[in-house]
C-alpha cells in the first residue's frame, strides 16, 4: 500500500521539527514522490549528510512502503 503525501511529510517533520517540507506525487500513483525539505539544521553539512537526515527521519518506509523519492534539501535564505 502506498504512502500519503502527509504522511511523508509528518515523519519528516517528526524527524527534523524546524523543517518545511513540500511534498509532489511525481506520477499520480502515490508510490513516486519528490521532496522538497529546507531546514537550519542543515547548515554546514554536506548534501549527502542533507539526505541521510531525512533518510533517517523516514525509517525503514525508505525502499519499503515508500517506493521512489526525488529529494532536495536546502538551508533558509
Amino acid at each position: 500500500m502506498p504512502m500519503a503525501a502527509d504522511d511523508i511529510a509528518q515523519l519528516i517533520r517528526a524527524g527534523i521539527p524546524d523543517a518545511e517540507v513540500e511534498i509532489t506525487d511525481l506520477a499520480g500513483d502515490g508510490d513516486h514522490y519528490a521532496a522538497r525539505v529546507v531546514s537550519a539544521s542543515f547548515t554546514g553539512l554536506s548534501r549527502v549528510k542533507q539526505h541521510q537526515a531525512v533518510y533517517t527521519a523516514l525509517g525503514d518506509r525508505m525502499g519499503g512502503v515508500l517506493h521512489a523519492l526525488q529529494l532536495t534539501t536546502a538551508v533558509p535564505k
